[in-house]
């Protein structure tokens, strides 16, 4: 039995205009068999059932290469890694995968998680036991004390329960590597910088490049594809030269990083919704706030857009991914937003946005299946959207325009429920954001405070 699926109008991922009056095709196993002119589609048998989207506009479901889901919607760092036993956050991450596919986005990469949690959320989706979007799935970041994820102070250490594994030598991670392939990753990812930096501010790279070098290429021998946290130019340019395959943030990247990811082929996914978010989301009372992070943020936000239009200016590949798992980036919630940056701050236009999030990231999650367009062999993942995101990528954030999600021909319909994220995410021990003392007491009060010898 096939099914036939009436477009209004088909956007295929593979060119920059949609189709009027063409239809999709797919058979029982979820492949699509025809994709193009109603009147020229195979002939339809009394088993063969018909879906009308001829109202609608229909595009390859969309993807993001960058969505933690063992995060939980974190507040803090504490969140990620302590409060939430390994067993409670797989589970937790297969309710916010499917907040993922419920947003149409149909295929997500799992970029580092703590355990195996999102291997098991992939294994399980991947055996029907649950619906959900496809999932690729790193372990835990191999990092150094110099890496993103070993952020507690050396007289604790990296937590077993941590997102980052912490190796010691150049050995500890070519072991860590062939851990993780066995227990069936589909990536690894290095922690290439964090947060630490040179007295001249430029951050410190975790690795040198020959360790790099090391770790990629056992990973590319392993069959596998490498990705990397790398902020700072000299993590950039160590990923580029390395052959990383996916290269995430790339802020302060300068022409030589640019010319190492032309040499190498390596990819762009600069994640721009977690920055912007925090800088338009963090409320005044919040430590995010208090700290500073907003104005430091919003610095490095310019300088990032300036860096990364020079990437686009030379033909760098990019991705949309948008790093989802934090307070400011829930699931299913601001995936969309990515794109809508790509069109206002980075200059690409609203095609080249949408074939980023479906062609371009499909290419990448290969190991999710043959994914990311409307093409006869593929897999029928697709939604169907009251309106164009073509003359307006924003509609892409309005959940209300999403009319059908397709994965795999099955049309996905799952409930909206809402959570408590005190009794999902927020265990840490963490009461106020305020020092209290007398003065702190009469400002908020709202009147002058009087000391004890007045």
């Amino acid at each position: 039995m096939n099914t036939f699926v009436r477009c209004g109008s088909l956007f295929t991922g593979t060119e920059d205009e949609p189709r009027k009056g063409e239809c999709l095709v797919h058979d029982e196993a979820g492949e699509i068999v025809y994709a193009g002119p109603e009147a020229k589609a195979p002939r339809r048998t009394k088993s063969d059932r018909q879906l009308d989207y001829s109202g609608y506009f229909v595009m390859p479901g969309l993807i993001d290469v960058h969505t933690h889901l063992a995060y939980g919607n974190a507040k803090c760092e504490e969140d990620i890694d302590l409060y939430s036993p390994l067993e409670f956050r797989a589970l937790r991450g297969l309710f916010f995968a499917q907040k993922c596919a419920a947003a149409g986005y149909t295929a997500i990469c799992s970029p580092g998680d703590a355990g195996q949690v999102s291997l098991s959320v992939r294994n399980a989706i991947r055996a029907g036991l649950f619906d959900g979007p496809r999932v690729v799935a790193a372990g835990p970041y191999i990092t150094t004390h110099q890496g993103l994820t070993d952020w507690y102070p050396t007289w604790i250490g990296a937590p077993t329960t941590s997102i980052g594994r912490l190796v010691t030598n150049i050995n500890d991670a070519i072991e860590e590597v062939r851990k993780q392939v066995k227990d069936g990753v589909d990536c690894i990812k290095i922690a290439l910088d964090g947060i630490q930096r040179r007295p001249d501010g430029e951050l410190i790279a975790a690795f040198t490049q020959d360790e790099t070098d090391i770790i990629v290429r056992e990973t590319h021998r392993m069959g596998k594809k490498a990705i990397s946290h790398s902020v700072g130019r000299e993590a950039t340019l160590y990923a580029a030269r390395a052959g990383v395959d996916l290269i995430f943030h790339g802020f302060d990247l300068d022409a030589e990083c640019i010319a190492a990811m032309k040499q190498s082929g390596s990819v762009l996914s600069p994640t721009l919704t977690h920055p912007r978010n925090l800088i338009d989301f963090t409320q005044p009372h919040e430590p995010a706030a208090q700290k500073g992070r907003v104005e430091v943020t919003e610095q490095r936000y310019r300088i990032g857009v300036a860096n990364l239009k020079k990437a686009k200016a030379a033909g760098i590949p990019f991705m949309t991914g948008t790093d989802t798992g934090f307070a400011i980036t829930p699931y299913g919630e601001w995936h969309a937003r990515e794109l809508e940056l790509f069109v206002q701050d980075l200059g690409f236009t609203p095609a080249e946005a949408l074939r980023i999030a479906t062609e371009g990231n499909g290419r990448f999650m290969s190991a999710a299946g043959d994914i990311g367009t409307l093409e006869p062999g593929r897999k029928a993942d697709f939604i169907a959207l009251d309106g164009s995101p073509l003359a307006d990528i924003g509609l892409l954030l309005d959940k209300r325009r999403l009319r059908a999600v397709h994965i795999g021909g099955k049309k996905v319909e799952i409930e909206d429920r809402g959570y408590d994220p005190h009794k999902v995410t927020d265990f840490s021990l963490s009461n106020w954001t305020d020092l209290y003392t007398q003065a702190r007491v009469a400002e908020l009060r709202g009147r002058p405070h009087r000391l004890a010898a007045e």
